[in-house]
């Protein structure tokens, strides 16, 4: 049943449906039903942080860092053309590494609220 509720997230992967699955074994359906919409609400899909980060060779540099809540690092790429763009074409290859990395402290976060609400 956990499964089902986990598929409905928008552009999960398997390895981060294996990672939520592993993360709510032993929740009951209405814990993993807040887990879903807490997560859901807070993820970011590779996707999006792959327009955000072109975005910067173009636009701003540094949006997609400001987009996974590293503010500092962000502005440190606004202020400096995306490192003089090597950052940027840096957060272009790692663009999925990047976002699994903010998506599985968010899921961890939302665990804990799951937990919680109960």
């Amino acid at each position: 049943m956990n499964q089902q509720l986990l598929m409905q997230l928008r552009g999960v992967t398997a390895e981060e449906l294996q990672f939520l699955e592993q993360l709510t074994n032993g929740f009951n359906e209405e814990q993993t039903k807040n887990f879903v919409l807490i997560y859901g609400n807070k993820r970011k899909d590779p996707q999006d942080i792959l327009l955000f980060t072109l975005l910067g060779f173009v636009i701003i540099a540094g949006v997609q860092r400001i987009v996974l809540g590293q503010i500092g690092m962000g502005l440190l790429y606004l202020f400096t053309g995306g490192l003089c763009v090597i950052g940027t074409i840096v957060d272009l290859i790692n663009h999925k590494s990047l976002t699994m990395e903010y998506n599985r402290k968010v899921a961890l976060d939302a665990a804990q609220m799951a937990r919680i609400l109960k």
